[in-house]
């Protein structure tokens, strides 16, 4: 059973089998044989999802799973597994300086996927890669070429050559590999061309009989490399220099080097005897695939498997986003579908090789456990785990990374603000503090290149806004075009589309804001940016008109200063005569609005803890409220508790007062009285709303068919609140 991941038994239950002991054909953590999905060859499977969603964490749960330690700690595998990451840094660029005509991500990614699979496996043989061998050593030999380093060919040489040696208890690892080192560079010290010596060389030294008799293939596997005319060495010249010339050339060589690599895995996995020492198929990782070594690999292993070339290898990859080009026909499943069969079945084209599960958000359920499990004994506030569900929406970074910091400091967990912005420390007996909650987070949520800008932009509402504080508040040569490449980027990484807001996902916005917050003491970033939307809404394109999107937008940045007094002003003078619906809309959205400090009562921010929104949505603060002459004042305060109401039930940082959500129903009752027109739309709406804000939703505006009154208007001026009828900044 799987140990750490929760949410996750669709692909690591046991009884009944899951979908990863499906195809692998071992059960996790257990040397025990299950029926194999899909015996004529597996889908290369695919997890997808944005940042923060376990993509990486699924693969270090199924490294763990087939790995095995003996009792001196040794790592023994219950089948060959291997794992990279292709971000890593040994995938961007050679370790040396030598000519890129003969290294690639891919050739070093098959290098290190190959050595990872040698490693000893329980009660099987030891793997070797004859093929590969032959094949990276050809490719390599070009720049070994008039270098006068002996010793780093040697050891670049030897590294390849350990590919195909067999671990003995009788002799020393990597004699063999020295030997025909010595032989391959002798060789082609001479005076004939050196690529083909080297090449030469090392077919001799495979097929001279010091290796296993499986090990001599190569001798004929290349043979049959296009226009090799029957003859080895020419197929890996021919392989050689098909690399060096880059381009569709280089990407055929790359997939002849990975089809050596599946077929000395075929031949491993052949043969009299195989199937009584080789349980399961072996097992490849590939976190980050679309970077790097990545899309080479996948398009490679695909279009072979359309070609006919199948295989038993289990590949697993993760990508970033719903999509990915070589995903294009792939099988979708939503992850509880593949629980017990995937149904999966491929067509022509090479990506509907690919089965695709998106990894979801945790449930409250998944939520709490894994808070437990992180917490221990420390005890927390009893609503802690419902808070940090309803405020990262089920990622599991975020629930482990708060969970940390609540058992670190137990003091601040009434308060997901304040734990956010205290100091986790991630690894055991680390020195310092750590940093921040928030910005650990965004170190793994948002690219980190474009940090600075999302962090500005998470201000705005849509391209229109987030280009006027691109231009206010970014380098000159961002600008529109800037902003428009970084909502693709978003959306390529699957952070969903919000209407009314240009970074779409609530968690990550909350983190955003709350860095611009804390940039400067005196936080003067976040005044600034605030200060540049109200300008933008005040006297952009269509001020002027009477749709109330604008007014609420602007209202919203005044509200995320501290200034209450026109949100409430607007509110209450468009009560009387503004469609219900779109009335709704707006006072939605300006509760919305970031509190991130107490306010005073001048909208500065005040030392302390008190969150000033409840003491108004009670009626506290009532007595010292003057409201403007001529005005109603039983209106005006009614309204302004319910903005206040409003404003916190929708704080994600806080939970909901339930005192605060009885206020909330009140309020909108006594409303539907003074409102015939929309009175029925406004008490559906004070049904709905506090169950909503106490079970960790947003609010919904119910579909109220009674609301006779208001249903033309509110379809017209639909964008008041959410950005629907334009461009996300309440313009149309």
């Amino acid at each position: 059973m799987h140990r750490r991941l929760y949410g996750r038994g669709a692909l690591f239950d046991v009884d009944p089998a899951g979908l990863i002991p499906r195809l692998v054909g071992i059960r996790p953590y257990e040397l025990h044989a299950e029926k194999l999905e899909h015996p004529g060859g597996p889908p290369l499977l695919v997890l997808t999802g944005g940042r923060g969603l376990g993509k990486s964490a699924v693969l270090a749960e199924l490294w763990d799973a087939y790995t095995d330690h003996t009792r001196r700690g040794e790592a023994r595998r219950r089948t060959p597994v291997a794992s990279i990451d292709c971000e890593d840094e040994q995938f961007a660029r050679p370790p040396h300086e030598e000519s890129p005509e003969s290294w690639s991500p891919v050739w070093q990614a098959l290098l290190v996927v190959a050595e990872q699979l040698t490693e000893p496996v329980r009660a099987a043989g030891q793997l070797t890669f004859p093929r590969l061998t032959a094949g990276l050593v050809a490719v390599r030999a070009s720049d070994w070429s008039g270098r006068t380093d002996s010793d780093r060919i040697r050891r670049e040489l030897v590294r390849i050559l350990l590919l195909n040696e067999r671990a003995s208890r009788f002799a020393l690892a990597g004699r063999w590999a020295a030997k025909v080192a010595s032989k391959v560079i002798a060789a082609a010290s001479g005076g004939g061309p050196f690529v083909a010596a080297t090449v030469e060389a090392t077919l001799e030294a495979l097929s001279e009989g010091v290796t296993h008799r499986k090990e001599q293939k190569p001798a004929t596997w290349y043979r049959s490399y296009p226009n090799a005319g029957g003859n080895a060495k020419r197929g890996l010249l021919l392989l050689a220099g098909n690399f060096r010339a880059g381009g569709t050339s280089r990407e055929h060589a790359e997939r002849w080097l990975v089809r050596a690599l599946l077929a000395d895995l075929a031949e491993a996995y052949s043969g009299l005897g195989s199937h009584l020492t080789r349980l399961g198929r072996p097992l490849v990782l590939l976190d980050n695939a679309g970077c790097g070594p990545g899309p080479g690999l996948l398009d490679a292993v695909l279009r072979d498997r359309a070609d006919g070339a199948a295989d038993q290898v289990v590949w697993v990859a993760t990508v970033r986003g719903p999509d990915h080009p070589a995903l294009g026909d792939a099988v979708r499943r939503a992850l509880p579908d593949v629980a017990r069969a995937t149904d999966w079945q491929p067509g022509a084209s090479p990506s509907s090789r690919a089965l695709a599960v998106p990894l979801p958000p945790l449930s409250p359920d998944d939520t709490l456990h894994m808070v437990v499990a992180v917490c221990d004994d420390v005890e927390l506030p009893p609503r802690f785990p419902h808070a940090t569900h309803r405020l990262t929406g089920g990622n599991p970074l975020g629930i482990v990374l708060l969970a940390t910091a609540a058992r670190q400091h137990p003091e601040e967990a009434a308060s997901l603000g304040r734990l956010l912005t205290a100091k986790v420390r991630l690894e055991e007996g680390q020195a310092d503090e750590g940093r921040p909650v928030y910005a650990e987070l965004l170190d793994r949520l948002v690219p980190a290149d474009r940090v600075e800008e999302l962090t500005v932009l998470a201000a705005a509402h849509g391209h229109a806004s987030a280009t006027a504080l691109a231009q206010a508040r970014l380098p000159d040569d961002f600008g529109s075009s800037g902003v428009r490449a970084l909502r693709i980027r978003l959306t390529e990484e699957g952070l969903p589309d919000a209407a009314g807001h240009f970074v779409g996902d609530p968690f990550l916005r909350t983190l955003l804001l709350l860095r611009l917050h804390h940039r400067s003491a005196d936080h003067t970033g976040w005044r600034e940016t605030h200060e540049t939307m109200i300008e933008h809404f005040a006297t952009g394109r269509d001020f002027r008109t009477p749709n109330p999107g604008v007014d609420a937008f602007r209202l919203y940045h005044r509200l995320a200063l501290g200034d209450t007094a026109d949100a409430v002003a607007h509110l209450r003078d468009t009560f009387p005569v503004l469609a219900t619906r779109t009335w709704l809309l707006t006072l939605r959205l300006l509760g919305t609005a970031p509190y991130f400090h107490a306010h005073d009562t001048e909208g500065r921010d005040a030392d302390g803890d008190e969150d000033r929104r409840s003491a108004v949505a009670l009626g506290r603060t009532d007595a010292g409220e003057e409201p403007p002459e001529g005005v109603d004042r039983a209106l005006h305060l009614r309204i302004r508790r319910l903005l206040h109401a409003v404003w916190q039930v929708s704080d994600p940082l806080v939970l909901p007062d339930p005192r605060v959500c009885e206020r909330l129903e009140f309020e909108l009752l006594q409303l539907s009285d003074l409102r015939p027109a929309g009175g029925a739309l406004l008490f559906a709406t004070s049904r709905a709303w506090p169950r909503d804000a106490l079970a960790g939703r947003p609010l919904s505006i119910p579909d109220e068919d009674g609301d006779d009154g208001d249903r033309g208007g509110d379809s017209g001026n639909g964008s008041a609140g959410n950005g629907n009828g334009g461009n996300g900044d309440g313009e149309a």
